[in-house]
């Protein structure tokens, strides 16, 4: 399929519903963990009363831990409050063909409230709030991302039934960049690619990666919305491709001992004319706008890391040597830093290596444009660049547990002026339940060690 055949307008949907070729519309909004939640709408209802006026849900969607359990302590859903409903307004840009399930399209919503004011800590929404401050200057923001996965022989209800241990992974070698080793998995692979191309997306490459059994699928960068949008689509739908092949995958940050799952962010702007905005004649060809915004990343990184890595989990990635950053520091081409300046020109941009797989697409890409904002703003100075190793560096360091972030993100005033004190409130609440239920877990390494020898 081409890169745009999958893509839909509401007369194509029609004429598809009419001859049979769509009879189920999936109507989504992306939660606070950046999963897909939603209907399953009959072609016909979606177009006769859907598609004018939208369709409810109860807006503890956006309340709930990771096991959707319902929990305390949030200001827009509780028991309190009644949980009541929001709207799922279709954004109709996003209507697509999804060719892994039979006569199903999808189209992803944006959440107001049931007398039309926006859904604050909708994730989408919280990235349109930094967007319309990019276009306030008459700048777009361009970004790619770029998921790791790992990918196992067994299915997901057998990685269940065994708690996630003894599983197969589909490489029992580092597969980096080897094409045999991608090979193995590349029926696989090879699927997923075709069906996200059918489903609108411009698809790159695909290559093996260190951990066992552990791969990545790159696609073309474009504007941030549908970057964004793109990335939940191909996560939900990877999974479901997986399942249907009897296999699995993850994209938890840290799975095992090994490398963890990535997700670096590649951000760019450009001018009302599509000029580069952030290339100049400065050193290292940046402009002074890009000096401004790389050296707000920088100095606001730490407090903005809770948006990068949402989860316990996401801590365990951080490791000297392992490919993801332990220091605050820029550098040229260079992958031990936290920020990696990579391009010339049209292409300079600067990619953000603190985002695991685990990443809300929307609230990071937020973040990273709220810093850049600050920088500017505030006519902030670059510092050098690191030529070295920064692992072995004297930079700062990226915060190494959720609670340290969570309290950094807390008492940040860059947060609170760029995303509300709202936004940050329901944030910061959802990282302390993360903390309160790993905190009274107990672990397999606890009773490994303690269970005889304590």
């Amino acid at each position: 399929m081409g890169r745009t055949e999958g893509v839909l307008d509401v007369g194509r949907l029609r004429e598809m519903a009419e001859d049979g070729r769509v009879d189920t519309v999936l109507l989504a909004m992306t939660d606070m963990q950046g999963r897909l939640q939603g209907k399953r709408l009959s072609a016909r209802y979606f177009l006769e009363e859907v598609l004018a006026h939208g369709s409810e849900a109860c807006d503890y969607l956006l309340a709930v831990d990771v096991d959707m359990t319902t929990v305390d302590g949030y200001a827009m859903s509780s028991w309190e409050r009644g949980y009541g409903d929001f709207v799922l307004r279709p954004d109709l840009a996003t209507l697509r063909v999804l060719p892994w399930h039979d006569a199903t399209a999808l189209v992803l919503a944006d959440l107001a409230w049931t007398d039309g004011a926006p859904v604050a800590a909708s994730p989408r929404q919280v990235l349109r709030r930094q967007l319309d401050r990019l276009a306030a200057r008459g700048w777009t923001a361009l970004v790619g991302t770029e998921l790791e996965f790992i990918v196992f022989r067994d299915s997901y209800e057998d990685a269940w039934r065994r708690s996630y241990h003894d599983l197969t992974p589909a490489n029992q070698y580092n597969v980096d960049y080897s094409l045999l080793g991608t090979s193995r998995v590349e029926p696989l692979l090879r699927r997923v690619r075709n069906c996200m191309a059918g489903a609108g997306m411009y698809v790159e490459s695909a290559k093996g990666e260190c951990n066992l059994g552990q791969h990545e699928i790159a696609f073309r960068y474009t504007d941030a919305l549908t970057t964004c949008d793109n990335h939940v689509v191909y996560k939900t739908g990877a999974k479901e491709i997986a399942a249907q092949e009897g296999m699995s995958l993850t994209f938890m940050a840290k799975y095992d001992e090994r490398e963890g799952n990535s997700c670096h962010i590649h951000l760019s702007l450009r001018g009302a004319d599509d000029e580069p905005v952030l290339a100049g004649d400065r050193p290292h060809g940046f402009s002074p706008v890009m000096e401004r915004f790389v050296a707000g990343l920088l100095a606001c990184l730490p407090e903005l890391t809770l948006l990068f890595a949402p989860n316990v989990n996401s801590y365990k990635r951080f490791v000297p040597g392992s490919f993801a950053p332990t220091a605050v520091a820029w550098g040229r081409d260079n992958r031990t830093c936290a920020l990696r300046v990579v391009g010339h020109g049209p292409s300079l941009r600067v990619e953000n290596r603190v985002p695991g797989g685990d990443v809300n697409p929307y609230l990071a890409v937020a973040a990273m444009i709220a810093a850049g904002l600050h920088g500017i703003e505030r006519d902030m100075e670059l510092p050098p660049p690191c030529d070295g190793n920064a692992y072995d560096g004297d930079a700062p360091r990226v915060p190494t547990t959720l609670a340290e972030a969570a309290r950094l993100f807390g008492d940040s005033e860059v947060a609170r002026a760029a995303l509300g004190d709202d936004v940050v409130e329901h944030y910061l609440h959802a990282a302390r339940v993360e903390i309160d239920a790993f905190a009274a877990a107990v672990t397999d390494w606890e009773r490994r060690r303690g269970f005889e020898r304590l």
